[in-house]
């Protein structure tokens, strides 16, 4: 038999491929990139057709030695990175230096790791895709350009050591103009009315809708107070009784992008950590005797679309476990936008037999979370729509009609998989007759104010990326981790807040590089990059029109642009060390506190934010920290003296029982008081303020 070498990027996948092939096979792993552009240069030759300059990655020069030695004993070879542009560029450079012809079939690519997929991958090598490469190294070169040609203007006319990134910089735009929003934003006040009224059922709560055929407008107390006299004296019957069934249909399975959203909603997982433990779980697991299996498939894709297997074998796992009742009446086909590349499947688990439970023992915590959230969203996807018994109730007078309306579930299907966390149920409403006379027994009012936009969280700047075009769907967690680090954002109750350098940054860009912060013009140059992939567009046209512009701006903004100060913010504390006034400066995980002296007093110190409430140890006043891993946690200033923390924001509350600081825990509805007495344990409901928060 011929002996086969077959090289992937990490160890795990190398580990999980190999039980599925035979002796005649030796599996390899890159570790990732091999070769890539040098790091102490710019390394892209723009005179000669902006050609880019390989060298290989520092430390892998063992691991390439190693490579070619198993590369000669081998009678062929097939490289089996990635099935992602990335990937096809690594299968490349793997060519390149194995001395392997890429036009010859050597690569071969599955979208799971499983014995069925690696054994048909080897039946049909194909070559290395051109296109793909052209694309990926036309992306890296663009990024070079504007990161080693941008950044030292920046560290000029601003401050030493920033970056800039082409596509970094037009979501740091989208975070800071969302912050001007709100900033802008002028609060209204409104006004609610509810009426409870009496039929021979029981009472029904509804809600003022129309006045004299128009939607009513209240925008103070004394308008509300005087509508409230006239509807007191007015008579009521009921106008309308609408009776209907209401289908929900269940969500697509995930693609990248909305895997990331989901498992922040639900997992309070970040983008970074979600698409490393999904790679962990697509590389492979050890599964007991099993050994090491791949549990998804592979999760960088923007499609829905689901093999006709993966269909059946999600049927016939409902029919068992649910009843035939579960599944649709017609196979669910699930359309993806018209941008999309639609190279992979949608997100689903590799087995759908192994269940989250049964591979519980053998999964870290994270793991196993994010496989049952993928697990549960498939198996829903392909699950009969939910069912509700729906009643709208109108109840009018000559001028006022009032609207109630309930719902219940008359069928679960997909929720009995995948339940909504978020939305509730509405009441049952007491049975009634249209054309009945119903008693008005009480009137309520309620001051409420418009709110403005929020801020972006990790997920919702993911879906603005997407739907703007900006990016791709496997860039989206190192974009945010990226702005980030570099301090141009940081995030403040999981919300992504601009830092004043990432204000005066991308004011500067703004006002000399517009295209580079321009979403339109971003998302037309993604366009670009994915018809390279697709062969109808040359590489170094896009890279000759991008620069030829670019080029100019640089140099008008040399000559133009000014030098930008940050004033550091002084305190009134001085410095332990040389008596100085310490200065407010920005950091990775936030502000802090450091001497103006430096480099020759190095002395800094945590800033420390006032909380409410006191320690429940020792008195002392309450701060947020952060941990070395950039998560809020809360704390006492008497720190390390005491060593009380607590993962719940104190509050103003106090408990009733023994009078120590309430936390808040849990998000939207489900917020509540919890003490932050251990020995105590008491909970309430935490009561909303009118902007829809805890107060």
């Amino acid at each position: 038999m011929a002996k086969t070498l077959v090289v992937v990027e990490s160890p795990a996948k190398a580990k999980t491929i190999k039980k599925f092939l035979g002796t005649n096979y030796t599996i390899e792993a890159s570790m990732g990139h091999i070769r890539d552009l040098p790091k102490s240069q710019f390394g892209v030759d723009i005179k000669n057709g902006f050609t880019p300059k390989y060298i290989t990655i520092r430390g892998k020069g063992e691991l390439l030695k190693k490579l070619k030695t198993q590369a000669k004993k081998a009678d062929r070879i097939f490289l089996a990175t990635d099935p992602d542009r990335e990937g096809e560029a690594i299968a490349w450079h793997l060519a390149e230096i194995l001395d392997l012809d890429p036009k010859k079939p050597v690569r071969i690519t599955f979208n799971e790791i499983t014995k069925e997929a690696v054994k048909e991958a080897t039946k049909k090598p194909r070559s290395v895709n051109i296109d793909l490469v052209d694309a990926q190294q036309t992306r890296r070169i663009l990024d070079r350009i504007v990161g080693y040609k941008l950044s030292p203007l920046l560290w000029r006319k601003i401050k030493k050591g920033l970056s800039a990134g082409r596509v970094q910089s037009v979501a740091v735009r989208l975070i800071c103009e969302k912050e001007e929003e709100i900033a802008n934003f002028n609060k209204e006040e409104y006004w609610t009315i509810e009426g409870l009224f009496l039929t021979k059922n029981g009472e029904l709560k509804a809600k003022l809708t129309k006045l004299q055929g128009e939607k009513p407008i209240l925008p103070n107390k004394e308008i509300t107070s005087e509508l409230l006299q006239k509807l007191k004296n007015q008579d009521y019957k009921i106008l309308e009784v609408d009776k209907k069934d209401r289908k929900r249909n269940p969500s697509p399975p995930f693609t990248t992008s909305t895997l990331q959203q989901e498992a922040w909603r639900r997992l309070n997982f970040a983008a970074s950590r979600t698409m490393r433990v999904a790679q962990e779980l697509y590389e492979g697991i050890e599964i007991g005797k099993e050994g090491s299996l791949g549990l998804i498939t592979y999760m960088r894709t923007d499609s829905v679309r689901i093999s006709d297997q993966a269909v059946l074998q999600a049927e016939k796992f409902i029919q068992n476990e649910l009843g035939k009742e579960y599944l649709p009446k017609e196979k669910r086909v699930y359309q993806s936008s018209k941008k999309v590349q639609d190279a992979h499947e949608a997100i689903r688990p590799s087995y759908v037999d192994k269940t989250p439970e049964s591979l519980k023992p053998f999964l870290t915590r994270d793991q196993f979370r994010l496989y049952q959230l993928i697990w549960l969203r498939f198996l829903s996807s392909q699950a009969a729509s939910a069912v509700f018994d729906t009643v709208s109730v109108r109840i009018g007078s000559t001028e006022a009609q009032f609207t109630a309306s309930g719902s219940t579930l008359k069928f679960a299907g997909f929720l009995q998989l995948y339940p909504d966390q978020e939305k509730e149920l509405d009441s049952e409403l007491p049975l009634v007759t249209a054309g009945l006379a119903t008693d008005l027994k009480q009137l309520f009012s309620e001051q409420h104010f418009t709110q403005p936009p929020p801020r972006y969280s990790q997920a919702s700047l993911v879906k603005e990326l997407e739907d703007q075009g900006i990016g791709r769907p496997s860039t989206y967690a190192a974009i945010i981790e990226t702005i980030k680090k570099r301090g141009y954002v940081v995030e403040e109750d999981k919300r992504l807040v601009p830092t004043e350098l990432g204000q005066v940054t991308i004011d500067l860009l703004k006002d000399h590089f517009s295209d580079i912060v321009d979403v339109d013009f971003t998302r037309e140059l993604e366009e670009k990059l994915d018809s390279i992939e697709d062969g109808q567009n040359s590489p170094l046209k896009i890279l000759e029109e991008f620069y030829s512009s670019f080029a100019k701006e640089l140099q008008e903004a040399e000559d133009k642009a000014g030098k930008i100060l940050i004033a550091d913010e002084v305190t009134d504390e001085p410095c332990p060390n040389c008596g100085k006034l310490l200065v407010i400066k920005m950091g990775r995980f936030g502000k802090f506190l450091a001497c103006p002296g430096f480099p020759d007093c190095k002395f800094t110190k945590p800033l420390l934010k006032q909380m409410p409430g006191t320690c429940p140890l020792d008195n002392g006043n309450l701060v947020e920290r952060r941990s070395k891993k950039g998560r809020v946690f809360y704390g006492c200033e008497n720190y390390p003296q005491c060593e009380f923390i607590s993962w719940y924001p104190p509050t103003k509350e106090k408990c009733p029982h023994c009078k120590t600081t309430m936390g808040l825990k849990g998000r939207g509805s489900k917020q509540e008081l919890i003490c932050l007495n251990k020995d105590c344990g008491y909970t309430q409901k935490a009561e909303m303020s009118e902007n829809g928060k805890f107060s």
